[in-house]
């Protein structure tokens, strides 16, 4: 499926992507050579058609996104690995903007190159990278925006007050399917749409949530996660907010059709018999069926109740239901196939009280891409939850214990954390921090040593994120 980009926002995004292809160009080879050149005089009629219109063009990352002159900048698929490749190169050298102050020749981004690929081996690569810019007067580069204390304090209120609401909301509609009352899709179109609007402020703030598993309300969080899972996925790939929303209703509602199942069966803790196993495998059909008697049905519902019935069909097929002919699978039940089985997997249910750490839930998951699910989506996964997902619980080199917060989009192995313990095992207040500080001789301070059961440890890990 692919989305329509609005004519006005092809200028910012063909600017950042070509930016992208310039430096990237220029880490293969001389600032001066014909490859990097091209690229270059590709790049100047953007920056420069743009400034008949604005006294400056300023590029900006703010969090995980583009800014061009404060719009934010939308891409498609074609260009996603572009802008996560600026990505990581702005956050290598704590870059938070580059501004063209003038109209540009190939000599004034030669220049900007020379300078951004050396500032990298710096002690402090921004500071290196301003005073090489100091005598270009068309180029200017920024720091890093930081977002204030009071409004991340408000942000983090608004999005557990979002993700309990939408706990709250599905496990009101699952009582109201049991017990044969008709519910109205609007609702949940508003709950989604608060969930993409966190998602597209502040994406780690609400992915955090989903570290949240409630065993004794697996279902209702597992939906709601599964919801924001597949969006934030969506968001990575370059979907619309259109689609971001559509494709958030569809994964809320994903396993609506387990409603139908006896309790007795869905919540057995030992080995299903035959006649069990085929009971648990009939609930896409009960899905589409769920979906359809909704009040406001519409071209949403229709989506939602594909992926409903092709949530567990994996990749090659070799799921249920089975079908004989079928070309290819949905994208939304692609997208929501992966966000079930990695919430699946780390959460506690009933036939597996003890469930995976995150890191060995994507360990199997890699195995089964290819076949189960879909390898370049799988892709983007990793991209999102990072080599140490939110929700980690790590051991340092300096025996400390933290629990991983966040994503560091400028190198996936080194993430924001919560320090909680002491070299010594106490636990302490927690503290905010990064694996990428440095000690005065450019050494990393702390190192992952490995990652941790929370459960054999006694962790709430819940405690922390929220």
């Amino acid at each position: 499926m692919e989305t329509k980009e609005p004519e006005q926002d092809r200028p910012f995004r063909d600017l950042v992507s070509q930016l992208a292809v310039v430096i990237r160009t220029s880490q293969l080879h001389n600032p001066a050579n014909e490859a990097v050149v091209t690229a270059i005089e590709k790049l100047i009629p953007l920056i420069n058609g743009l400034l008949e219109d604005e006294s400056s063009i300023q590029v900006e990352l703010v969090g995980e996104y583009f800014y061009v002159n404060e719009n934010r900048v939308k891409f498609t698929m074609e260009h996603l690995l572009n802008f996560d490749f600026l990505q990581k190169e702005f956050a290598k050298r704590s870059v938070g903007s580059i501004s063209f102050l003038c109209p540009v020749a190939v000599e004034n981004i030669q220049n900007l190159l020379s300078v951004f690929i050396a500032c990298q081996y710096a002690p402090d690569p921004f500071e290196a990278l301003v005073t090489g810019l100091a005598q270009e007067k068309c180029i200017d580069a920024g720091v890093v925006r930081r977002i204030s204390v009071d409004g991340e304090h408000d942000l983090r209120k608004a999005v557990k007050k979002t993700y309990f609401n939408a706990v709250s909301f599905t496990k009101g509609v699952m009582n109201k399917l049991k017990a044969g009352e008709r519910v109205n899709i609007k609702k949940a179109k508003r709950i989604v749409e608060s969930m993409v609007d966190l998602l597209l402020d502040r994406e780690e703030f609400l992915l955090g949530m989903t570290a949240i598993k409630n065993y004794d309300e697996y279902t209702f969080h597992h939906s709601v996660n599964v919801s924001i899972l597949s969006v934030a996925l969506g968001q990575k790939i370059g979907l619309s907010k259109k689609d971001l929303m559509e494709l958030g209703l569809a994964a809320l509602f994903h396993d609506i059709g387990k409603t139908e199942v006896p309790p007795l069966i869905l919540n057995k803790p030992t080995s299903f018999t035959d006649e069990e196993w085929n009971v648990l495998k009939a609930h896409p059909v009960h899905g589409v069926r769920m979906i359809f008697r909704m009040k406001s049905f519409d071209d949403s519902s229709i989506r939602a109740a594909i992926v409903a019935y092709e949530h567990h069909m994996h990749q090659d097929h070799s799921g249920y239901p089975g079908i004989k002919k079928l070309k290819d699978l949905d994208l939304y039940s692609r997208i929501v196939s992966l966000a079930d089985q990695y919430d699946g997997m780390t959460s506690s249910r009933v036939y597996a009280r003890v469930p995976m750490t995150p890191d060995k839930a994507l360990s199997l998951m890699s195995k089964r891409a290819g076949t189960q699910l879909d390898p370049l989506l799988f892709k983007f996964f990793i991209n999102l939850v990072g080599v140490y997902p939110i929700g980690s619980l790590i051991m340092l080199d300096t025996k400390e214990l933290a629990v991983i917060s966040g994503v560091n989009s400028g190198d996936f192995q080194r993430p924001k954390m919560i320090l909680i313990t002491d070299g010594e095992g106490n636990k302490i207040t927690p503290v905010a921090a990064s694996l990428t500080e440095k000690d005065g001789l450019g050494r990393y301070t702390r190192n992952v040593m490995r990652t941790l059961d929370p459960v054999k440890y006694k962790i709430n890990i819940a405690e922390y994120l929220l």
